[in-house]
């Protein structure tokens, strides 16, 4: 029996990272990224950044996407780190739940959730 996820053409399932880059789609991207169900696009901040000081507006291509996004998951590096409660509250005012993990973790929701049909963006810092 085949169990593998039915997923459309052009999907952006995420099929690799590590070595300070991702493997989305088949196309291999250095740095951060934000990654949604159609696109792919560099994430505007530093690879080490610090995510207590995280400036919401380098999210907007998710959170201003229309439709919105249910989920937003935070791909925080090697190990998981939180953001400060009055950030995450900042970015769910503004549409999504943010779910902080570390990136491979980030990478493995995003892809179930992604196979789903949920309405999912993740933006992710890339592991060593």
């Amino acid at each position: 029996m085949d169990v593998t996820p039915l997923v459309p053409v052009g999907v952006q399932m995420i099929h690799g990272y590590g070595d300070g880059r991702f493997r989305i789609a088949e196309t291999v991207i250095d740095g951060p990224v934000l990654v949604m169900p159609q696109t792919t696009v560099p994430w505007a901040v530093a690879t080490d950044l610090d995510l207590t000081t995280l400036d919401p507006e380098t999210l907007n291509p998710i959170l201003r996407a229309e439709p919105g996004f249910y989920i937003l998951l935070i791909g925080t590096g090697a190990r998981q780190v939180f953001l400060p409660p009055a950030l995450r509250q900042s970015i769910r005012d503004q549409g999504p739940v943010v779910e902080m993990m570390n990136t491979g973790a980030a990478c493995r929701t995003f892809n179930l959730l992604l196979a789903e049909a949920r309405r999912v963006a993740a933006a992710l810092l890339p592991v060593g």
